[in-house]
């Protein structure tokens, strides 16, 4: 009597399953397939072993419910991304604070921002500078503590002609008795809309310093 052996079925069946299911893998209709095909053609003098077959089903169960899991948080991600999308929508036309060395013109035609000083500067100065490089604003802040200092300026000079337009660098000079101070800036950039890709995972604010991510908002005016 001719008999067929375990492994030979089982690899018979698992290589043309491979063959025909290589983009879409084992399902359970295959794996109960495979498992059903393996009793049928085991070897009568030696037959599958119990603890193996339990193992078997006991994998194809984890397997199984790691893709269900798989699925319910793709899901819920999706969910997710659709009230960022809703709640970032909320924000256009307000106005968000983020890191950066460039001010944008506000609606009103104005600048705002802050300064973050790491350390106390005896000496500071703020400029602002065009796209060709000519200092549009400038005025000396004096001797300023270790902290935050909010700057605005309205866009203008004395006579009240506004004199600048687009966005400006941001430039602050700062000295102590043991050299620069390292200042950062940030500045006040409306959100004129919202961007999300096809897949909804990167939901974006359209700024005037370009798309930026909600979570660089620190404040919103």
């Amino acid at each position: 009597m001719t008999s067929v052996t375990n492994t030979s079925a089982l690899d018979s069946l698992s290589r043309a399953s491979i063959a025909t299911k290589t983009s879409s893998g084992l399902d359970q209709n295959a794996f109960l397939k495979l498992m059903t095909t393996q009793l049928k053609t085991q070897d009568p003098f030696n037959p599958v072993d119990n603890a193996q077959m339990v193992a078997q089903m006991a994998q194809f169960s984890s397997v199984a419910g790691i893709a269900e899991m798989n699925t319910s948080l793709k899901g819920i991600s999706e969910t997710l991304s659709a009230t960022r999308l809703g709640d970032a929508a909320s924000w256009i036309g307000r106005s968000a604070l983020v890191s950066s060395d460039v001010t944008p013109q506000l609606p009103d035609g104005s600048y705002a921002g802050e300064i973050s000083f790491p350390s106390n500067a005896t000496d500071a100065t703020l400029s602002l500078v065009d796209a060709k490089g000519q200092v549009v604003h400038s005025e000396a802040l004096g001797a300023q503590a270790a902290g935050t200092l909010r700057f605005g300026w309205n866009g203008k000079d004395a006579d009240g002609n506004a004199v600048a337009s687009g966005p400006l660098k941001i430039v602050v000079s700062a000295r102590n008795s043991t050299g620069d101070v390292a200042a950062t800036t940030t500045a006040w950039t409306p959100i004129a809309g919202v961007q999300s890709p096809a897949g909804g995972s990167a939901t974006q604010l359209v700024t005037s310093l370009g798309l930026i991510s909600p979570d660089q908002a620190l404040r919103l005016s």
